[in-house]
């Protein structure tokens, strides 16, 4: 009996009604019932996790385990001892033979999540298994077979990460035999309003209170911004709504309060155009020039009030026949300057590097998160194991 996508839908609690995301439903369908790798792409809060799900709960191996890995959430250092075990005494630490997830996951599927995550060495090791079903133990010389689907997922452009030497260009094709996008939800249209009565409801029935609604103004809102966190943040501000207006009815008045402001120019970083796929990287980067730019009308106002008590307020241009203005004396005028402030340039203070910021900036995460570095990797939009490289990096143990 041949599976339709709106029982997929209706069984993963999948809501829309987009193009794209029935084209990817119907992929999965159709390769789930084969070995062959899957690579699901798409940017983050699309709902890329539920994809692997569906290609194993309708595939023979339906029965078997199903073994969901976070890549990014694995520090560097272990992540082999994860995916494929270890030996007893192979590492300080480990007391115990273990079993990878790829021993434990025979005859099931492992869904890679982040995979564009994966260490350069770990990747030689993924691409054993991928050819050949086998892998090596660390700390063994024994070589094991397992039998398992391999779906991946990232949000990563892996093409540019080839391009860039941080991913292998033999174990990219490996993976995306069969490549399958899932649409961001600015794409998807009135699947937007969908989602939206669709976490309402759920709200409602969950803290037993009235449905919020929105007006008609508030639905062009909706759906005219661009939700850079997709489907996770449409979730995040609708439970928001829910809980905190007294109003059932939303105003986009109302609801732009709970949005960045879409019109933005001055921090670009909100506002992307169809084609931008923005990293990061590029994203902490503009966040790194308007701090610049702050600290810069910081030390300017520094040196006019330098100026103003050393005297020297320029004076200002007057028509003909006109006294100029001149300013009653200010009682700090009067006061001796400091031979240790009469230098101006010592009020000028040095910009910081990117380092500098990009230090104090995790620093204060995890002190916001008393330490906990999954909160703050979450806080900071970067993975555990990047965050986890950054401290070692920076000596913030």
């Amino acid at each position: 009996m041949k599976i339709d996508v709106q029982q997929i839908k209706q069984r993963f609690g999948i809501i829309g009604n987009n193009a794209a995301l029935n084209r990817a439903i119907d992929v999965a369908l159709q390769v789930a019932s084969t070995d062959l790798a899957v690579l699901i792409t798409g940017e983050s809060g699309v709902g890329k996790e539920t994809f692997p799900q569906i290609i194993h709960q309708n595939s023979p191996r339906k029965h078997g385990q199903y073994i969901a890995v976070n890549c990014g959430a694995i520090p560097e250092g272990t992540i082999d001892s994860e995916l494929f075990g270890h030996e007893k005494g192979s590492f300080t630490g480990a007391l115990a033979d273990r079993k990878g997830y790829f021993e434990v996951a025979d005859g099931g599927t492992i869904f890679l999540d982040e995979v564009g995550e994966l260490p350069i060495p770990t990747q030689a090791r993924l691409l054993r298994v991928l050819e050949t079903g086998e892998f090596i133990k660390v700390g063994s010389s024994k070589v094991q077979k397992t039998n398992v689907r391999i779906v991946a997922a990232t949000n990563v452009n892996l093409v540019e990460a080839v391009r860039n030497g941080k991913f292998r260009e033999d174990l990219y094709y490996r993976l995306s035999t069969v490549p399958i996008l899932v649409p961001p939800l600015r794409d998807r249209g009135d699947d937007t309003i969908l989602l939206f009565r669709k976490f309402a409801n759920d709200c409602a029935e969950k803290y037993r209170m009235p449905t919020v609604r929105l007006d008609e103004q508030a639905r062009e809102l909706l759906l005219a911004y661009r939700w850079p966190g997709n489907v996770r943040e449409l979730k995040n501000v609708t439970e928001r709504l829910s809980v905190i207006e007294e109003s059932r009815d939303i105003t986009a008045d109302v609801l732009k309060l709970y949005l960045p402001d879409i019109n933005m120019e001055k921090y670009p970083v909100l506002v992307k155009t169809e084609n931008e796929q923005k990293s990061f990287a590029n994203e902490r980067e503009i966040l790194y020039q308007v701090l610049f730019d702050m600290r810069k009308d910081v030390n300017d106002l520094k040196k006019l009030v330098h100026d103003i008590i050393g005297g020297n307020v320029p004076v200002v241009p007057v028509a003909a026949g006109e006294q100029p203005y001149q300013p009653h004396p200010h009682p700090i005028q009067s006061m001796p300057v400091h031979e240790d402030i009469q230098d101006t340039d010592e009020y000028e203070e040095e910009a910081m590097s990117l380092e500098d910021v990009e230090k104090e900036m995790i620093r204060k995460a995890l002190e916001r998160h008393g330490g906990r570095r999954k909160n703050a990797a979450s806080d900071l939009k970067i993975s555990e194991r990047t965050l986890y490289r950054k401290i070692k990096e920076y000596n913030l143990e």
